[in-house]
């Protein structure tokens, strides 16, 4: 967990997104908003992911719509692209809160929408675990309300989102801000940090079982004639 609990965020926004009339002013935005990133939140995130894979803890991850999809995508990255290839040992924890329809709905009818996330982490949560939020706007109040009950369960809190971080900042542990208004290049770069930090990730765990591999090798030695 980082030191002191500390938040950190991205401080400067940057609104710069040009009126998009075509496919070149639409991806000219992404020079500005790319050379914005929070580069060292996104390392210590990765580190903080790493740290839960070393530790056994769980990563829980939600959000609504694309960021629904994209928690889905990236749980799925987590639990089985950071397999290290041929080996039986330890594997991350990760479990999307978006996947199971009828526990959503069940929540949803029985209670109302902004329970559906909390009511499941509180199934799952403990001290330590990671509660990984996604939204565009970084306001949605499911997401807010899970990371909350996160919080008091003794989670790390960690966000992904756009714009200057609405709410969400003030819950997280470590957030990601990427500096743009426009929403769909908000998005299209989430899923592009959630596929650097499942890079990042991946090279470790795989790079530490070949390490672990050579060093339980037995050396062979020749007989003296």
């Amino acid at each position: 967990m980082p030191e002191g609990n500390s938040k950190l965020t991205l401080v400067s926004h940057r609104k710069s997104d040009a009126i998009i009339v075509d496919s070149y002013t639409y991806f000219g935005n992404y020079e500005g908003v790319l050379t914005g990133l929070p580069y060292s939140q996104i390392e210590q995130v990765a580190d903080e992911l790493y740290r839960a894979y070393l530790e056994d803890r769980r990563v829980l991850l939600f959000g609504n719509g694309g960021s629904a999809a994209l928690a889905s995508h990236f749980a799925c990255d987590l639990g089985k692209g950071t397999v290290a290839p041929g080996k039986a040992g330890k594997r991350l924890r990760a479990l999307s809160l978006t996947d199971n329809m009828p526990l959503l709905t069940a929540w949803a009818n029985d209670t109302c929408y902004e329970h559906v996330f909390a009511e499941q982490m509180r199934n799952f949560v403990q001290s330590g675990d990671i509660a990984f939020g996604i939204s565009g706007s970084g306001r949605s109040p499911n997401v807010l309300l899970a990371l909350q009950t996160a919080r008091e369960a003794g989670a790390v809190n960690i966000g992904l989102t756009g714009f200057k971080g609405g709410k969400m900042k003030d819950l997280c542990d470590l957030c990601i801000i990427i500096p743009s208004d426009n929403m769909q290049i908000i998005e299209d770069l989430q899923l592009s940090i959630a596929h650097a930090l499942f890079t990042i990730i991946r090279h470790r765990i795989v790079n530490a079982a070949e390490t672990s591999s050579i060093q339980a090798t037995p050396h062979l030695v020749q007989s003296a004639a």
